[in-house]
């Protein structure tokens, strides 16, 4: 179907990977996985034609369509939700168009030879078939199953595209792509934004998808139920095992200590040559063998050994300081902003040593609910109760606050770091993917993802007795995934998890807490528990939208349309009020940021020391004003996204 035939990729004269050789068949299922870094995301590139390989060549069958979800996708703001995802079906309108024409040719094929008419009617019959195959006439009804699984409903069917976040639009090429039904599928990180609802649909479309697929992913449960194959790039090889992931792992396992093995062999042999080399030197008796040995480890290929992956590695949080019997208490609680209402009447208890986890769709209350307990929001109803000697660390996915720019990585983590594990930091970093000189890096110049994964490093430094953690695994590879739970599961304290990483949940929480349509549900038991009970009601829900599929809008109450339309219009005041405010706050923050600058030049001029006490106050007033402003412009930003993302 495709073939590599010694591709390779450089760049700036650096081998990304080298001669790589890869054959996909048709309906092969495979997960392509590697440290960051080793080329994955280039090598999806190098499939889809969207980039040339250095050498080699890539062998695609004519007509073969390819669909590419890469984690980057070009933005499109001048359409709805449903506009935009029917744009897959552009193939279906030229075929509408052609059997049209043919139609016509074959009404008014008066004189024409018997052979044009059945070459006509042969075209006619093919194309009807393939318009068929692809959907042709049950576009919309497509369309609306896919955006469903996908987590939509179906009141942001006619949302703009341009009010939607990242990850929302990145559904919308996802649905695109499988909506298209391509001979191969491409996907990197498919699961990065969605909920496990949207997950385990997924699952279930790859599983009977009859075209070929290729994945990158770091969920371990997605690979193990979506693939059959494992293609391992590591020191710019390819490597294939016709395993799922975790059967791939024990195989590289026993790879590994091979390697290792024919490492130190070859090194003992290396070792004894150059000893024979500089020892008979300068012995003209010896030359011969001499000059023999040095061709030999001249011409030697040397056998490469892949750092350790530090999967072995065991982290500890510090021990928790006790706390009351009861963490934290939930009473009455509801939450909103203007006429969105986000959850009401939430109550729940968590007792000390309970692991639970925050579940539901995007959208629903998960992270309004921790910052909630946090103190950053007040409810619009009922309290929030804080037990004794209760000490919250809190992991969110914007961590810029509680790191010191000036700082290395490797110094923010030597600062806080106490004990045996001081002696372990360059492992602990490594096993959060800063190796080699990443931990020299200062920490102004990480990006978004490295300043995450530094800050939960610095997290698990300091003992806090209640951990809140919103999608810790974001930006985590699969053995740094394992070393924080590893670490989770041996944790004293009390553990609040916001997550959709199924694997991640497994085995590590022992109630589960659904968000979704206003309400807060207590499951007892562990995530597979929870998801056992939500299949039986999911596929209830999914037949329930099947037959509401053949539905039109006319079938509904009027006077439920009516008061639709109302509760829409009061959200699209709100968010209109919420875009207003925010301009504004930016218009008075960016006065504010430029009196700083040009008070601070007066304070650094010699010749203003005599005001110096006032200027000085004059200065603090106002930066304590910009303060304020930032903070009202990051709380409207919050409940903007909040209010938009329910449209």
């Amino acid at each position: 179907m495709v073939s590599l035939e010694n591709v390779t990729v450089s760049f700036g004269g650096t081998d990304l990977f080298r001669d790589v050789q890869l054959m996909v068949n048709q309906q092969d299922r495979i997960g392509l996985v590697g440290r960051n870094g080793a080329g994955k995301s280039t090598l999806f590139h190098v499939i889809a034609g969207d980039m040339a390989p250095s050498e080699g060549r890539v062998n695609r069958p004519h007509g073969l369509r390819i669909g590419f979800l890469a984690q980057h996708i070009a933005r499109r703001d001048d359409r709805s939700v449903m506009g935009e995802t029917l744009e897959a079906f552009e193939e279906l309108n030229t075929i509408e168009r052609e059997l049209a024409r043919i139609n016509a040719l074959l009404a008014s094929a008066e004189g024409s030879s018997p052979q044009d008419h059945d070459r006509l009617a042969m075209r006619l019959a093919d194309l009807t078939d393939h318009y068929h195959l692809m959907g042709g006439g049950r576009e919309e009804a497509l369309a609306e199953r896919t955006l469903l699984g996908l987590g939509f409903e179906r009141e942001q069917f006619d949302q703009p595209t341009i009010q939607l976040s990242g990850g929302w639009r990145m559904r919308i090429e996802l649905a695109k792509i499988l909506l298209r039904a391509p001979d191969l599928l491409l996907l990197d990180e498919p699961t990065n934004h969605l909920d496990i609802e949207s997950i385990q649909w997924l699952e279930d479309y790859l599983k009977g998808y009859a075209g070929a697929l290729m994945l990158v992913s770091h969920d371990r449960r997605f690979l193990d139920t979506v693939t059959t194959r494992t293609v391992e790039l590591s020191l710019g090889k390819a490597r294939s095992f016709n395993v799922p992931y975790t059967q791939y792992m024990a195989l590289r396992k026993e790879l590994h200590a091979q390697q290792e093995a024919a490492y130190r062999n070859q090194q003992r042999e290396i070792e004894k040559t150059e000893d024979f080399i500089n020892r008979f030197r300068y012995k003209p008796a010896k030359s011969n063998q001499v000059q023999s040995r040095i061709r030999m480890l001249e011409k030697m290929e040397l056998v490469e050994v892949e750092k350790t992956d530090n999967s072995k590695l065991s982290i500890r949080f510090p021990p928790a300081p006790r706390a009351g019997d009861t963490v934290l208490r939930v009473e009455d609680v509801a939450m909103g902003f203007g006429s969105k209402t986000v959850f009401t009447d939430a109550r729940f208890s968590v007792e000390r040593g309970e692991k639970v986890a925050f579940v539901g769709r995007n959208g629903e209350g998960k992270t309004t609910m921790a910052r909630v307990i946090l103190g950053e929001l007040q409810p619009t109803k009922g309290t929030v109760k804080i037990g004794h000697n209760v000490e919250i660390g809190y992991f969110a996915q914007d961590q810029e606050s509680v790191l010191d720019p000036n700082l290395t990585v490797f110094e923010t983590v030597d600062r806080v770091a106490v004990g045996s594990i001081r002696t372990k930091i360059r492992d602990l970093l490594g096993a959060f993917l800063f190796r080699g000189e990443d931990v020299d890096k200062p920490v102004r110049v990480l990006s978004g993802g490295e300043r995450n994964r530094l800050a939960m490093v610095k997290l698990m430094l300091h003992p806090y007795n209640l951990l809140i953690l919103d999608e810790p695994t974001n930006h985590l590879d699969i053995q740094a995934k394992d070393i924080l739970k590893q670490a989770l599961q041996r944790y004293d304290g009390t553990l609040i998890l916001v997550s959709h990483d199924r694997d991640f949940l497994t085995g590590l929480v022992g109630k589960v807490y659904e968000f979704g349509h206003g309400r807060v549900r207590e499951h007892l038991g562990g995530i597979e528990d929870f998801l056992n009970t939500r299949k039986l009601a999911d596929l209830e829900q999914l037949n329930a939208k099947d037959v509401a599929d053949v539905a039109t809008d006319s079938t509904k109450p009027k006077s439920a349309t009516r008061e639709e339309w109302k509760q829409r219009k009061q959200r699209d005041n709100e968010i209109q009020r919420h875009r207003r405010t925010i301009a504004q706050l930016e218009r008075d923050i960016a006065n504010g940021e430029a009196k700083q600058k040009e008070m601070e030049a007066q304070l650094a001029n010699p010749g203003n020391m005599e005001n110096i006490e006032a200027l000085l106050q004059e200065y603090n007033g106002l930066k304590a004003q910009v303060a304020r402003l930032m903070k009202q412009w990051e709380e409207q930003s919050y409940e903007l996204e909040v209010l938009e993302r329910d449209v």
